[in-house]
């Protein structure tokens, strides 16, 4: 099993230094582009439709509707997924306050918590386990593109940092 030192070499970057700031950006991990998610999903399409029509010629051309809500279906789990690509989280903890950029979908949201009452949380154990930045009476999820062993290193760095 690879360490997080070499998984996440960024993340791990990030902390580094003596300082009582840093900055850090959290992303989804997206292994495919989105011009070659296109490519793929044209790829399936072709093909379906090739052997759907191939089908057809011989008499079955029930299957040409079936391949059709196929590729519909398909090109809808594949939008879906593809307008969270772009999420991010970008966390900057520096004078006085911990600044936190929230991008899901189409949405940005800003967070501000001064650092004198802010407080890190942690709820559940394993793969449950979620992180919190809290400060009189709301909290913020953090960290939910990070595997359960960055949660739990941007918690305790997190922490170790607020109280310095």
């Amino acid at each position: 099993m690879i360490g997080w030192s070499q998984e996440f070499p960024r993340q791990q970057l990030a902390f580094q230094g003596q300082g009582s700031g840093f900055s850090l950006l959290l992303k989804r991990n997206c292994s495919i582009s989105p011009s070659g998610l296109m490519w793929v999903y044209g790829s399936i399409a072709v093909v379906t439709m090739g052997i759907a029509a191939g089908f057809a010629a011989l008499g079955a051309w029930v299957i040409l509707p079936f391949a059709g809500i196929e590729i519909l279906a398909l090109g809808i789990a594949f939008t879906l997924n593809g307008r969270h690509a772009g999420d991010y989280e970008h966390i900057e903890l520096g004078e006085g306050s911990v600044k936190v950029e929230v991008r899901e979908s189409d949405f940005v949201r800003y967070h501000e918590f001064n650092t004198a009452w802010a407080s890190v949380r942690v709820a559940g154990k394993g793969h449950s386990m979620r992180v919190f930045l809290a400060e009189s009476g709301r909290s913020l999820e953090i960290g939910r593109h990070l595997p359960t062993q960055g949660r739990l290193d941007l918690a305790g760095e997190l922490t170790r940092r607020l109280r310095k």
